[in-house]
């Protein structure tokens, strides 16, 4: 499908509208779509998302900014008409192979009318692409922009519902807003939250990145992170256990075991067996992840630190430790930490850890996890964000079904 995107300005131009451009061009690019941006000003994104520069598009172009002036008094001159009427064909022309046009808040503001105008006349003489109208801000809504507002054309383009347009905004608040100014219902209007791309914001590796898309811990909530090699006296079947039980009441709960299989000793081909084998008997195969199934390469302190970024807490249900590094890992990752009550890890955590025995329940274990999750508030907003703010979980869940 051929999408073009329009904005007073794209990126590298910095601002929050032109910043979800940015995230929106390459998801759907990704999903391989063809997608074309067309503004005033910034530079096309890489060799498949192009820019169609259109000079007077921008706010700030010398004859858009001196048709404002005189719209700012109230005064719709033949220059606003001329700039429309130049946009008109210029707009016809770049749209010709477009299937759907998404335009970013030149519908909403009054920063470049004679770009409304012009959208506004080819839409209703029917010469436009399904036409997307992505609200992030309203003027008639934001006492700042009142004094430049009259009533009549082409202000009221701003508070009018075209027909035949879908209306996306990023709040529930500028939906209650936007229903109210348009007199259209509120479920006429899709609310499309604005996101966080994950791992430019965690700064994971390449090879984080590709393990996380392998197995989708991201859509996780909560996880569980075994940072240990796959040896018996790491005790992994008591985390697979409790895993099965937290799932429970956490159905999107996981386990991310990093280690490779021990080096020393033969026998930990067979306990990994063992595990993989209880793995399917419980159900967890898309939940419980060894890391040393999905990479045959070593995984450098880099990689590990980026899942100790991503996890939700630590479980280390360890038989015997020398130390444990892991549970001080943690600590500087700031992740709650359940530990098996042996004394190396009594000793680092004293009162600052969950401890269980290395025998104990699953249930009691997975109670003990459950109730930290349900009682923080910091861990329900974190899993809770992750799940409907990540760039990725915003397209797959409102973008791709609008572009349909």
């Amino acid at each position: 499908m051929n999408i073009a995107i329009l904005h007073y300005s794209v990126p590298p131009i910095v601002g929050g509208v032109e910043s979800v451009i940015g995230h929106h061009a390459r998801l759907m690019s990704a999903n391989g779509h063809s997608v074309r941006l067309i503004a005033a000003r910034g530079e096309s994104l890489n060799n498949k998302i192009l820019l169609t520069e259109l000079p007077l598009a921008d706010s700030r172009h010398e004859r858009v900014a001196h048709m404002k002036d005189q719209l700012d008094r109230g005064e719709v001159t033949p220059d606003f008409e001329s700039l429309r009427d130049e946009l008109v064909i210029q707009l016809q022309t770049t749209l010709a192979s477009v299937d759907i046009l998404i335009a970013h808040n030149v519908c909403s503001l009054n920063k470049n009318l004679a770009l409304t105008a012009a959208l506004y006349q080819l839409h209703i003489s029917k010469k436009l692409p399904r036409l997307i109208l992505w609200h992030h801000d309203l003027a008639w809504t934001t006492p700042r922009y009142q004094p430049e507002l009259h009533d009549g054309y082409p202000w009221d383009l701003l508070r009018t519902d075209w027909g035949e347009t879908s209306h996306v905004v990023v709040s529930h608040l500028r939906r209650r807003e936007l229903s109210t100014l348009m007199k259209i219902q509120p479920d006429e209007i899709q609310i499309i939250p604005n996101g966080v791309d994950a791992a430019r914001f965690y700064k994971l590796e390449s090879q984080t990145q590709s393990l996380l898309e392998k197995t989708k811990l991201l859509d996780a909530a909560p996880i569980l992170l075994l940072p240990v090699r796959v040896t018996p006296r790491k005790n992994i079947e008591l985390a697979l256990h409790t895993l099965a039980e937290l799932r429970r009441q956490f159905a999107n709960a996981a386990l991310v075991v990093t280690g490779p299989l021990g080096p020393h000793n033969a026998d930990n081909h067979k306990y990994f067996e063992a595990l993989s084998s209880l793995r399917a008997q419980l159900g967890l195969q898309h939940s419980a992840h060894f890391l040393t199934e999905l990479t045959d390469s070593f995984l450098p302190d880099e990689v590990i630190a980026d899942f100790y970024r991503i996890a939700d807490a630590l479980l280390f249900p360890s038989r015997e430790e020398g130390f444990g590094i892991p549970l001080i890992e943690a600590a500087f990752s700031h992740l709650p930490a359940f530990c098996a009550d042996i004394p190396p890890l009594r000793e680092l955590g004293l009162n600052d850890a969950a401890f269980f025995s290395p025998d104990d329940d699953p249930a009691k274990i997975s109670g003990m996890i459950a109730e930290y999750f349900q009682s923080s508030p910091a861990a329900r907003l974190s899993m809770r964000a992750r799940a409907s703010f990540r760039w990725e979980a915003i397209y797959r869940q409102h973008i791709a079904p609008l572009l349909k």
